[in-house]
């Protein structure tokens, strides 16, 4: 005899999207909350003298790492205080939670736009040897890409 599976199907339908929400208001919280170290000191005094420099360097260039070398300490604090970041994590990316991912991803897109030869499709190849992505996660970010239009 075959049960009716509608209320159950209807309930799971539901409880997916109470967590979808769930996690959405986890992102915006983090949307509000992102980067906001940069606009106090000590990070600010740093990130005004190198932004402007940075902005007309292709990311991952030895011109653009002398300039964050400049920033090391800025950016010790910086990543201590934005979990985001891989360097936030004894283990970089493997100590990551999922919400941190996609606000990395984000972040990565969002800095691609504030340099003339920006792409997020050359930042996701360069960051897979910087962090250490595996193939998978690469990909995911690539597909991730794509299905955002960017």
């Amino acid at each position: 005899m075959n049960k009716d599976s509608k209320d159950e199907t209807t309930a799971h339908i539901l409880r997916v999207r109470e967590l979808l929400y769930i996690v959405q208001n986890k992102l915006e919280e983090r949307g509000f909350a992102h980067d906001l170290s940069k606009l106090q000191s000590p990070e600010k005094e740093g990130f005004d003298e190198v932004t402007g420099a940075l902005r007309g360097l292709t990311y991952g260039s030895d011109k653009y790492k002398a300039q964050l070398r400049r920033l090391k300490p800025i950016l010790v604090h910086h990543y201590a205080h934005n979990s985001h970041h891989p360097e936030h994590y004894p283990t970089g990316v493997d100590g990551m939670t999922l919400l941190d991912v996609v606000e990395m991803f984000c972040d990565w897109k969002a800095a691609t736009e504030r340099h003339a030869d920006g792409s997020i499709e050359k930042s996701i190849q360069h960051n897979k040897g910087r962090f250490k992505l595996t193939d998978q996660l690469a990909s995911i970010f690539e597909n991730s890409r794509k299905e955002m239009g960017w």
